[in-house]
């Protein structure tokens, strides 16, 4: 049973019907981020993808859709599925769309911004592709702003 510090306690409806269950991904780090489409920031799903390839063995990156910041995620799952995939090639696995701020903020992300909750610290998710960096037992060991490269920010914590 995951502890309830740990990120493997959720579990969460994925973009095509199936489920995302985080304690199937026990014994690797996770790299959980809020995604959106219609963001300047969006090309970083090319370098997630590129993270979850490289580190397939090591590392799942979490996509979790969010229209919270500017409206930029306006489409349906099968939109934002088509775009990832037609766009970036992304594989890893992507969730339905959730809020990351009150007052319909997600549980996932309650989480992972209270210090109460995670055993780390309070975050505030200020924009789009915001990246939390769990380890291989679910726990919280890091965060990133969203301007962050997603490879850079991972250096150091992947093997070499």
């Amino acid at each position: 049973m995951a502890s309830n510090n740990s990120i493997h306690q959720f579990i969460i409806k994925g973009l095509t019907g199936n489920t995302v269950d985080f304690s199937t991904f026990s014994g690797k780090k996770i790299l959980l981020v809020n995604t959106a489409s219609e963001c300047g920031l969006t090309p970083q799903y090319q370098q997630l993808q590129e993270l979850q390839s490289q580190f397939k063995d090591d590392l799942v990156v979490v996509g979790i859709p969010c229209n919270d910041f500017g409206g930029q995620e306006p489409g349906s799952a099968d939109t934002i599925a088509s775009f990832c995939e037609r766009n970036y090639g992304v594989t890893f696995p992507l969730t339905e769309k959730l809020s990351t701020k009150a007052p319909n903020q997600a549980p996932i992300f309650q989480f992972l911004t209270t210090k109460e909750m995670n055993g780390l610290q309070d975050d505030e998710i200020k924009w789009n592709f915001h990246k939390f960096l769990l380890d291989e037992e679910g726990k919280l060991i890091a965060s990133f702003p969203s301007t962050a490269d997603p490879i850079e920010a991972m250096l150091k914590y992947m093997p070499v």
